[in-house]
């Protein structure tokens, strides 16, 4: 019996190189921490330094209400200036500012979930943990699409491969 036979429904799933903020997408995730730190004692790198950047510091502002993030967690919350409808915030490292297998899929399938929870139709996910949370970007990319065969979605899902414009 094939996935659709079974009336599983086949996820969408494209990998891109560039930028996670140039995705035409509803929503994007964003690799945070536990938010146990405040967000402001932080230097944002990666990600969460162009949401910065680019959308203000209201989705910081925001995500900071929630509280502490259990590992692996996801959160919404505006998308500040940027052209998305929202921000998925994922605690995709632990205190000791790692990623491991196991956060990269518990913050795949929360962010998906809660993506598909709000009826968002399209979201875009960096390589979650393979920034500053130390993960091997090859191995990262592999936890992470390994994942998305596993889950059930609609949801039309960019996996977001850094390059920097101008790069090969």
């Amino acid at each position: 019996m094939s996935r659709e036979d079974a009336g599983i429904v086949a996820m969408n799933v494209t990998i891109v190189e560039g930028n996670l903020l140039d995705q035409d997408v509803d929503v994007i995730v964003n690799a945070w921490n536990r938010n146990i730190i405040p967000w402001w004692l932080l230097l944002p790198q990666g990600v969460s330094g162009a949401i910065k950047k680019h959308g203000g510091t209201g989705p910081f502002k925001e995500v900071r209400k929630h509280g502490p993030i259990p590992l692996g967690g996801a959160v919404l919350t505006s998308a500040g200036r940027l052209p998305f409808k929202a921000i998925i915030h994922v605690a995709g490292i632990n205190m000791l500012w790692r990623a491991s297998e196991r956060s990269i899929r518990d913050s795949v399938r929360n962010s998906l979930a809660l993506a598909a929870e709000k009826g968002y139709r399209s979201i875009a996910i960096p390589l979650i943990g393979a920034g500053s949370g130390g993960f091997n970007q090859e191995r990262a990319k592999e936890i992470l699409l390994d994942e998305l065969q596993k889950l059930d979605s609609a949801l039309e899902v960019k996996v977001v491969v850094f390059r920097r414009a101008g790069k090969p």
